[in-house]
């Protein structure tokens, strides 16, 4: 019995399908990319992202470190490699006293310009 590779296996596909499946592995990887890595692909050192954040090298070092930032600190490093993080939470479904001229479910809320066209909407902290 002959093993395929995966090349082989990514070859025979639909090349449609193969794009689908290559974007998604894409994003996988994004997904759980530390800062170190995102910064490694990006192809910049510390010290310049350091000099972006207004810190030392060693400060850029401790942050890469963290596993838990806040979010500020987390803006503030994605904007220093030359990106912007956008934060999207997900809720199953939205109560309509929350937001009368929405949907009584909704799949996605932005934390952002979306909630500010639900006038009065409650947002739990």
């Amino acid at each position: 019995m002959m093993t395929a590779s995966l090349d082989d296996m990514m070859e025979d596909l639909d090349p449609e399908r193969r794009i689908r499946i290559e974007e998604r592995a894409a994003e996988m990887i994004a997904e759980e990319m530390t800062l170190r890595e995102l910064r490694k692909a990006w192809k910049l050192t510390q010290a310049s992202v350091a000099r972006e954040l207004g810190m030392s090298q060693d400060g850029v070092s401790r942050l890469e470190q963290h596993s838990n930032l806040l979010l500020s600190t987390l803006r503030k490093s994605v904007e220093a490699m030359g990106g912007s993080l956008s934060l999207i939470a997900r809720f199953p479904t939205v109560p309509r006293s929350n937001c009368p001229t929405s949907p009584a479910t909704m799949p996605m809320i932005e934390i952002g310009p979306p909630i500010a066209a639900c006038p009065g909407a409650k947002v739990p902290m």
